[in-house]
């Protein structure tokens, strides 16, 4: 069985997590903008961000992962990077269900 080889992305360095996120958060913006679902994806995520944020904190705080490929910038005791995910994450389950219901209606 072959193993299909993954491209290393880590030549970014410190910068590697953060780039990660700038290109899915361009995805979830291009999916908001198609689906006219910025509300929605603002609200949703102001409701997660405080849950995610504890629970993200917590983790890392205990140690139950470390990320090693990043800028090493942290604000309120989490890297930057986490509270971008925190805001990506949402984003993109939002825009792809918005971009969803809009294709399946433009179906009928």
């Amino acid at each position: 069985m072959s193993v299909l080889a993954l491209p290393d992305i880590g030549v970014l360095g410190p910068y590697t997590y953060l780039a990660t996120e700038l290109l899915w958060g361009a995805v979830a913006l291009a999916l908001l903008r198609y689906a006219d679902a910025f509300r929605e994806a603002a609200r949703t995520t102001l409701v997660l961000y405080p849950f995610a944020y504890l629970w993200d904190w917590y983790t890392l705080e205990v140690g139950v992962f470390a990320i090693p490929l990043r800028t090493g910038v942290e604000f309120l005791g989490i890297p930057i990077e986490e509270h971008l995910f925190m805001f990506v994450v949402p984003a993109m389950v939002v825009g792809t269900h918005e971009s969803l219901r809009r294709l399946l209606d433009e179906d009928d």
